[in-house]
């Protein structure tokens, strides 16, 4: 008997190679906006700094991809960790489930920035 909670290996295979597509093209976009690229290997993300816009709030994680204008810190890298694994686990439809979660409960209210960790997000709790 198979346990229906646990999806079948491809589709978590399809997920993460969605994820991995995804984390190029932040790159590439991070690049465009001049951003300085360096991976974290503490936190498994690569972080593309100092960029000059194409980021929503302090910062954005795309797949495996932190995009921001400042420098980030080890709080906001860990706090963006669990996005870029948020994406792995959820693929595209991660983008999808944030912004319709985010127009539920925006900002501090997000389930997905709640189990990212709001303190470490910088969000006022």
């Amino acid at each position: 008997m198979t346990d229906r909670r646990r999806l079948p290996v491809w589709t978590a295979s399809r997920r993460r190679l969605q994820s991995a597509m995804v984390t190029v093209l932040a790159l590439l976009w991070g690049r465009l906006w001049g951003g300085r690229i360096r991976f974290e290997p503490w936190v498994n993300l690569i972080v593309c700094e100092h960029m000059r816009g194409g980021f929503a709030r302090g910062g954005t994680c795309v797949g495996g991809v932190y995009l921001t204008g400042g420098a980030a810190t080890r709080r906001v890298l860990q706090h963006e960790s669990v996005h870029a694994e948020q994406w792995a686990r959820y693929g595209l439809g991660f983008m999808v489930r944030y912004l319709l979660e985010e127009r539920r409960h925006p900002g501090a209210a997000n389930r997905f920035e709640i189990e990212a960790g709001l303190e470490d997000g910088n969000y006022r709790v």
